[in-house]
């Protein structure tokens, strides 16, 4: 799977990612450090890559988008080291690969785990 790390993300995390056999990115090594969150999300889009985020205000754009893409991973976790992300990460993973790969928000907290597929219908 394609990441892009957010600006809030620690880039120690593209590692232990790339370990796990992932491709990944983060928004200063790309020139978008001071990107607005609708850019970085079109950048997403177009690479096909999950952004992975501590900031809420992703879900909430690609709700009310109607896109199926990109997905997002939003980390409401205390402990925000590396080792510990990672390891949460692990611990879902056969839980939330699918629903990435096919459009999703993935809540993830210590514990708790939300999958909300996209596009989100409206009534």
């Amino acid at each position: 799977m394609n990441f892009l790390l957010n600006m809030n993300v620690h880039r120690d995390m593209t590692a232990p990612l790339e370990k796990r056999g992932h491709v990944c990115r983060h928004v200063s090594d790309i020139g978008m450090s001071r990107a607005k969150d609708v850019e970085i999300v079109a950048e997403a889009k177009r690479t096909d890559e999950t952004i992975i985020t501590h900031d809420l205000d992703y879900g909430h754009l690609l709700a009310f988008s109607g896109d199926s893409a990109p997905s997002v991973i939003i980390l409401r976790l205390r402990d925000l080291r590396t080792y510990e992300i990672i390891s949460r990460l692990d611990a879902v993973w056969s839980e939330i690969e699918t629903p990435l790969m096919t459009g999703a928000i993935v809540s993830l907290s210590d514990k708790s785990l939300r999958i909300r597929n996209l596009p989100i219908e409206t009534e």
